[in-house]
């Protein structure tokens, strides 16, 4: 009897645990339920992935999407839209909104706004403070909650946890992997004056590296204190890949596509408000840093920290420019271009955008091109020569710092769940995205 399945990926070369080869993925109910040669086989549909890449589903475990309150930069609709055209399956978005996301309401009331509309699949930051650490073991267990993510340093929006207490407070009420944007917000306070009016090329010197170190070193010593763990996002520093590959016992670590391809002086000479964000662009060591903690495995993760702010925002003179750049519909097309350089393999490549996700945060059904497993795909053209560009980008805010440049691969399909979500930058299935499940949280 012929085996039928509602899709089959035919014909594409599929990188996953085994490796690379040529073969064919069958899917039933949304899940992957085989991997090999289904040439007799029959489905409802049939993906002709002749010549193209079948990676497990890219998921970006850091975007700010700015819904509620600051719609007019992004909201969980245009930020979706960027994903799915950027090859993005899932995303993690981050708790500083308006209303911030530290309470049981504000987190239910961002998966409703997200039911129907997100195209991508979705989990939620519950941002910590000093005024629900206490809340935080039942917070974190709430369903649609990826985990907790505290500020160390001030970013962008109110929330902060700048003193060791704060911390420390937050890490003993917890048991999932909490997130920490690290910076230390004393010595920040103390170098704000540096700020040289117009010129973004002191931004890197405001929040200079030895403020996200000290920050670093910090909160490696409280997780250890505590026995908890911790994620560190995007990393710049290359003492901080250093000395985290020495605690991989508590830290997983998270580094983005913007700091390991553009680099300061240049890029705020080039791209002005466009390459300011937190932590900052650095130079071409701190670069090199971040590339050796790929090639030794100290990072995890990559993440895009889409954080879309509006070009009049941006052309304010610095430091009264807000930090933050869009990326989450740019990471594939970026990533696969290092690939093509021969600056990671692609096995990493999906080290780094699945199956560390999955490690790192403990996906029920997520992040493994394996038989069990949610049918998510990112399929790329790893020949397409594609040049980015403002007028592509689906975020609200309508740039990117990567204007111009000269991807080597492209997304062509973004597949959720079993189902064709984006195929050749259109999204052919809005809305359909549905909250993430995490092992630690099924019972809840």
């Amino acid at each position: 009897m012929t085996q039928t399945y509602d899709l089959i990926l035919r014909g594409g070369e599929v990188v996953n645990h085994a490796g690379r080869g040529l073969t064919d993925v069958g899917v039933k109910d949304g899940k992957i339920v085989a991997i090999g040669d289904l040439s007799q086989a029959s489905a409802a549909e049939v993906f002709d992935a002749a010549g193209l890449t079948v990676l497990p589903g890219v998921i970006d475990s850091q975007v700010h999407f700015r819904e509620p309150g600051l719609e007019w930069k992004e909201d969980l609709q245009t930020g979706a839209d960027a994903a799915v055209r950027g090859g993005v399956v899932a995303v993690f978005e981050m708790p500083n909104t308006e209303p911030t996301t530290t309470d049981p309401d504000a987190l239910a009331d961002k998966l409703r706004r997200a039911k129907g509309r997100m195209s991508c699949d979705h989990a939620f930051y519950v941002g910590g403070t000093h005024e629900n650490a206490q809340f935080l073991g039942e917070l974190e267990r709430l369903p649609g909650c990826c985990g907790v993510k505290v500020f160390m340093g001030a970013s962008t929006g109110t929330l902060l946890i700048k003193d060791d207490e704060g911390v420390e407070a937050v890490l003993r009420n917890i048991q999932r992997r909490a997130a920490f944007h690290s910076e230390d917000e004393y010595r920040l306070e103390d170098r704000r004056p540096l700020a040289r009016t117009g010129d973004w090329t002191s931004h890197p010197e405001v929040r200079d590296a030895e403020s996200a170190i000290m920050s670093t070193c910090r909160l490696v010593g409280l997780a250890q204190k505590v026995g908890k763990r911790i994620h560190v996002l995007h990393v710049t520093t290359a003492e901080e890949i250093e000395f985290l590959s020495r605690h991989k016992d508590v830290a997983s670590v998270e580094v983005t596509p913007q700091h390991l391809t553009l680099e300061g002086p240049e890029a705020y000479e080039r791209l002005r408000g466009y390459a300011q964000m937190n932590p900052p662009i650095r130079d071409a060591y701190h670069v090199a840093g971040l590339w050796r903690g790929i090639d030794l495995g100290v990072a995890d993760v990559l993440g895009s920290d889409h954080a879309p702010h509006t070009k009049d925002e941006k052309a304010r003179p610095y430091p009264a420019s807000p930090s933050g750049m869009p990326g989450v519909q740019t990471l594939v097309p970026v990533m696969l271009t290092h690939v093509a350089e021969g600056r990671l393999t692609l096995e990493r490549f999906v080290d780094l955008t699945s199956h560390g996700v999955n490690r790192v945060f403990g996906l029920a059904d997520k992040g493994r091109l394996a038989v069990g497993y949610d049918a998510d795909f990112t399929i790329v053209d790893l020949k397409a020569r594609r040049t980015i560009k403002h007028e592509d980008m689906a975020t609200r805010v309508g740039w990117t710092p990567f204007d111009g440049f000269e991807a080597k691969g492209w997304p062509v399909a973004t597949i959720v769940r079993g189902k064709v979500v984006m195929r050749d930058d259109e999204i052919v299935l809005h809305g359909a995205g549905e909250p993430v499940r995490f092992a630690e949280t099924l019972a809840h």
